[in-house]
């Protein structure tokens, strides 16, 4: 019987993967208020709200984000309130996850921070909120701090409670990449 033995490319790649958990274990879960700074189309980079975190018995962080409403603007969309980004081409509004939650995040999982960062876009001439037209934020934590880039959701997934309020909605597979520079919001940033 002949055993195959695991290729130097198979060794090199799972040395990355641990390589990439232990930065993620390595490096604490910030504390405090930090900015959150969006990074857009034109360069420009805007403090458009704080995110606060603070550490929870089991070693997680509890997470909140608060809109900065002298950069966000208000507009109402079908009914609704929301803080939006403008810009000459697309508008970007923040979409406040509406269930309770546990609002944690660990190193190796951002998935309820995700879920604090929806946001839906829409043309300036565009009437009212299309939900389908949602952005979840997918966060990441490395050597440059945290990070999250847009992905395509639809947000109708949330027009009614899930079944689970302590299980994120939008898994990992419930999203997609946008097209480089789609979105107005390329980059979120937390410093």
């Amino acid at each position: 019987m002949h055993t195959r033995r695991p290729g130097i490319r198979n060794l090199l790649v799972g040395a990355g993967l641990c390589g990439m958990g232990l930065l993620a274990q390595a490096q604490p879960l910030p504390q405090g208020d930090k900015a959150l700074i969006a990074q857009t189309r034109d360069g420009r980079e805007t403090r458009i709200g704080v995110v606060n975190f603070w550490p929870t018995a089991d070693g997680a962080s509890r997470v909140r984000v608060k809109m900065d409403h002298q950069v966000m603007h208000d507009h109402f969309l079908s009914m609704r309130e929301f803080k939006c980004l403008d810009a000459a081409d697309e508008i970007s509004c923040h979409v406040v996850y509406p269930y309770a939650n546990p609002a944690t995040v660990t190193a190796q999982d951002w998935q309820w921070l995700d879920h604090q960062t929806l946001f839906l876009y829409k043309r300036p001439a565009d009437f009212g909120a299309k939900l389908w037209n949602g952005i979840i934020f997918r966060w990441r934590l490395g050597a440059d701090g945290l990070r999250a880039e847009p992905q395509a959701v639809d947000l109708n997934q949330i027009s009614a409670p899930p079944a689970r309020l302590d299980v994120p909605p939008f898994g990992l597979a419930d999203s997609e990449a946008f097209a480089p520079q789609a979105r107005w919001i390329t980059q979120l940033r937390i410093e």
